[in-house]
C-alpha cells in the first residue's frame, strides 16, 4: 500500500513550505513579536530517531523492484504515531506505511521501489534520485488502532521528522552502507516471519468438550501399556 504525496496549490511542488511570519511593528509589543519570530526558527523536538538518519539506500537494479530499510525508534515519553509519504506513490510503497510506537519501542520498516531503466543506459549508482520520502509523527495519548486519518484529524499536532532522499548503491560492490542495508533487511524479514507465527500455547491441549490431553495423561498411558506388556511376558 503506497502513501500518497501531498501537492500544494498552484506551484506544483510536492510538499509546501511553511510560510515565515511577518515582523509587524506598531501597536504590538516589540518584545512579543521578537519572541514569536524566534520560536518559529527553533527546531521541532524530535519524537523519533531514524537509522539511516537522512537517506534511503537502494541497490541499483534497473527494471526490478528493490528494497531499502530504516529503523524507527520512539525516543519520547509518550505513544507516537508515524506515517510515511512519498513523492512517487506509483513506484514506491512502504511496509508498514504507518503505525504506533510505545515509548522506547522501535521497528524496522521496509521500503519497496521499482527502479526505472536509465534513458542513456548509463550506470547511475551512488547518485541522487528525485524521489523522496517524508516521515511524520503525531503524539497520541494512549494505545489505539492506527489509521491514517489520525494525521488528518490532528493536523496542527503533526510534525515532520525527516525528509529522506534516495541514494542508489552498486549491489556488486561492497560498502559499509550496502552491508548495513543487508543486515537491516534480514532483521526486517525475521521480524515479519515472527509476526506471522501463531502465539505459542504452553497450556493443556483441549480436544472436544471437556477432554484434556496433557503430558501427565500421555505418560500414564505409556505406563499402563508397558505394564500390560510385562504382564503378558510374566504369564508366559
Amino acid at each position: 500500500m503506497a502513501a500518497a504525496g501531498e501537492k500544494s496549490g498552484s506551484d506544483g511542488n510536492v510538499w509546501s513550505l511553511c510560510r515565515m511570519p511577518f515582523w509587524h511593528s506598531g501597536n504590538g509589543s516589540s518584545s512579543s513579536s521578537f519572541s514569536l519570530v524566534a520560536r518559529s526558527f527553533l527546531p521541532t523536538r524530535r519524537r523519533l530517531r531514524l537509522d539511516p538518519a537522512s537517506k534511503l539506500y537502494f541497490p541499483y537494479e534497473p527494471g526490478k523492484q528493490v528494497r531499502s530499510a530504516i529503523r524507527i525508534k520512539n525516543i519520547s515519553k509518550s505513544y507516537v504515531a508515524f506515517k510515511f509519504q512519498t513523492t512517487a506513490p506509483k513506484s514506491c510503497f512502504m511496509r508498514p506505511p504507518g503505525g504506533i510506537l510505545s515509548p522506547g519501542e522501535s521497528i524496522i520498516a521496509t521500503v519497496f521501489k521499482f527502479v526505472e531503466h536509465p534513458e542513456n543506459n548509463e550506470k547511475q549508482t551512488d547518485q541522487k534520485s528525485r524521489d523522496k520520502f517524508k516521515i511524520m509523527s503525531l503524539k497520541v495519548k494512549e494505545i489505539i488502532d492506527y489509521v491514517p486519518e489520525l494525521f488528518d484529524e490532528q493536523k496542527d499536532q503533526v510534525a515532520v521528522e525527516q525528509v529522506l532522499r534516495v541514494v542508489f548503491l552498486d549491489p556488486e560492490r561492497s560498502s559499509p552502507s550496502m552491508e548495513k542495508l543487508k543486515r537491516q533487511l534480514a532483521e526486517a524479514e525475521a521480524a515479519l516471519e515472527a509476526r506471522k507465527k501463531p502465539p505459542e500455547d504452553n497450556g493443556p491441549r483441549i480436544v472436544g468438550e471437556g477432554l484434556v490431553i496433557d503430558e501427565w495423561k500421555e505418560r500414564r498411558e505409556r505406563y499402563l501399556a508397558r505394564q500390560q506388556v510385562e504382564g503378558v511376558v510374566d504369564s508366559v
